[in-house]
């Protein structure tokens, strides 16, 4: 700030003024062009730490993630929020622990360090989790995942409007036999995208089929098996509501491989939008998609605020779309 005194040919003083904005300083628009000059000349930039010391807090906002980075259409999370950080003026701090406990506490540890203004915690797919202490220090955003307890701000998927919509597409096409492949996993997907399921059926009074609800492993295989079983039934169904694209991928070989038509004779919907697989099936695949980009930016909002008080404890539920292809 001294060089850029001396080639402006002012204060020191008057330099700190301009370059912080000050607007109660009496500086001249002459003076603070010939200050900006000088400050561009000279390649000049503000000590962004030691106004961190000053001021007690950043611009950068961190976010401490399980293995959404390296998760294909998990990492959109990051993307959500790298773009609400921006558009706010704040710099996004991505740390990726792999699940890894002490390198999760390293990076809260060097994130309070950088006297973040929040950060925001989150996994690659919708779980509780027991949020780490240190997490308490700064405001702090859930994101994809929530505590049991609700004693933080949590933006997750609303799984049960999105199985209720996968289940409702279905209807609206007609068909009444409709089979749901669920998972063997134990998370709020599975639970809430079956009383989705049930909550479309009984609006619509089609009487459920306990022989329709079908638990597999939430892969390729575990489709791939639900569909020879389900086409065994002495009515099979004319739909299936898959827990997941890749399930409703082995639906699909299941179902070819029996000389079935999709749509023509089984209408197939999915659940993730994973575009590597629902994008290339053929036909391409209809589905429910997990809203990790706006999970992601909802959660910058909802840490920034716009009154500068700390975020509500609780859960805020985002809905799932539905993405239309071929497939029903």
């Amino acid at each position: 700030m001294q060089d850029v005194a001396d080639l402006a040919g002012v204060s020191l003083a008057t330099v700190s003024f301009v370059i912080n904005a000050k607007t109660s300083a009496k500086v001249s628009e002459a003076t603070r062009a010939r200050v900006w000059s000088a400050a561009q000349e000279l390649g000049y930039r503000t000590n962004r730490a030691a106004k961190n010391l000053v001021q007690g807090a950043s611009t950068f906002i961190g976010l401490v993630a399980d293995a959404i980075a390296s998760t294909p259409f998990a990492g959109q999370i990051i993307r959500g929020a790298q773009d609400a950080a921006w558009q706010n003026r704040h710099i996004l701090l991505v740390a990726n622990t792999e699940a890894n406990g002490e390198a999760e506490q390293d990076a809260i540890t060097m994130m309070l360090e950088h006297q973040v203004t929040g950060i925001i915690y989150s996994t690659w797919y919708h779980r509780e989790v027991t949020p780490p202490a240190a997490l308490r220090e700064v405001p702090c955003v859930l994101v994809n995942c929530y505590a049991a307890d609700d004693s933080l701000p949590a933006v997750v998927p609303d799984e049960v409007q999105g199985g209720r919509t996968a289940t409702q597409v279905l209807l609206d096409r007609g068909h009444r036999r409709i089979a749901f492949v669920n998972s063997t996993e134990s998370a709020p997907a599975t639970t809430g995208r079956l009383r989705g399921y049930r909550a479309a059926l009984a609006a619509a009074g089609v009487a459920e089929d306990p022989d329709l609800v079908l638990t597999v492993r939430p892969e390729q295989e575990g489709g791939y098996e639900a569909g020879l079983l389900l086409l065994g039934l002495p009515t099979p169904p004319t739909a299936v509501f898959c827990y997941n694209d890749r399930v409703a991928m082995g639906m699909y070989d299941a179902l070819h491989e029996r000389g079935m038509r999709i749509p023509g004779d089984i209408a197939i919907v999915g659940f993730d939008n994973q575009e590597v697989i629902a994008g290339h099936l053929r036909p391409p695949l209809s589905t429910i998609a997990l809203p990790h980009y706006e999970l992601g930016a909802r959660g910058v909002r909802m840490l920034l605020g716009g009154d500068g008080s700390a975020p509500a404890p609780g859960r805020t539920i985002v809905d799932c779309p539905y993405i239309p292809r071929h497939s029903l």
